[in-house]
């Protein structure tokens, strides 16, 4: 059902709800609280970002987190130029100052220290302290920090701590029911419901290995990039081993499984 606001804005990103997780971001957003993410790779967690920011009429700042991320590549640093030393902001600083969602894709895989400079951000201060300038930011009503991680990849060494999940109201992403990932095929690439239809059966029973073989499940991303390919021309064998088979391993034995399995389930 289209809302007053999605009329209002035509150049919403593509996005189909799953449950009710439009109207907990609202909520939160209204609220001023925080919001976790923890889903799958590919199940539309930045999509949705993407598309409650357009929604909401806000900037959005995307940080894709990796070991070697630092609280200053967050925060920002002392740059120098040509007239000198400048100070120059970092994505989470940006995001404060003008009232922006400030989304951390895979936070799990920062640094442990990194996420420090979250904390007061993340209570009732909702502040910003920047050492290294002296500045102490408040965040604006606009401001909201969502974070995001795969709980698959979760480990000892690489787990969000209990007291820092505990600063984020949450929600639980997971792959489409089969009706809905073909809504979304359909939506996003324009191919016709009997193609959807099977290609979210391949993709079912690729996820069926999942935990067996692989190591990642199919993901509706490489089901967008199939079904692309194929209303592009492409052969639809080739474009499963190319967009589906060839990215969820690496191991010639796996490959050739996972094509028995296209051969079964999508072979003419």
């Amino acid at each position: 059902m289209t809302t007053a606001l999605e009329t209002n804005l035509p150049d919403l990103p593509f996005y189909k709800p799953q449950n009710d997780e439009v109207a907990l971001f609202e909520h939160a957003y209204k609220h001023q609280l925080p919001m976790l993410i923890k889903g799958p790779t590919g199940c539309g967690k930045t999509r949705f970002i993407n598309y409650m920011a357009a929604r909401l009429g806000r900037p959005v700042y995307t940080v894709s987190c990796h070991d070697d991320l630092t609280a200053a590549d967050l925060v920002g640093r002392h740059l120098i130029g040509e007239e000198g030393t400048f100070w120059s902001d970092g994505p989470l600083t940006r995001a404060v100052r003008e009232g922006a969602i400030c989304y951390l894709d895979e936070v799990v895989e920062a640094r442990k220290d990194t996420t420090v400079v979250l904390h007061p951000l993340t209570d009732d201060r909702r502040i910003l302290p920047i050492e290294r300038t002296g500045e102490i930011l408040q965040a604006p009503p606009e401001f909201m920090l969502v974070v995001s991680y795969n709980p698959g990849y979760q480990n000892l060494l690489k787990g969000m701590k209990p007291s820092t999940r505990q600063r984020f109201v949450a929600a639980r992403f997971d792959f489409p029911s089969p009706e809905l990932e073909q809504e979304i095929l359909i939506g996003e690439t324009g191919i016709d419901a009997p193609l959807a239809k099977r290609l979210v059966n391949l993709a079912n029973a690729l996820r069926s290995l999942k935990d067996h073989d692989l190591e990642e499940a199919a993901s509706t991303r490489l089901l967008v990039y199939t079904a692309m390919l194929i209303k592009g021309g492409y052969a639809p064998l080739e474009a499963c081993r190319a967009a589906m088979v060839e990215p969820l391993t690496d191991d010639d034995e796996t490959t050739k499984a996972l094509m028995e399995v296209v051969d079964v389930t999508f072979g003419v």
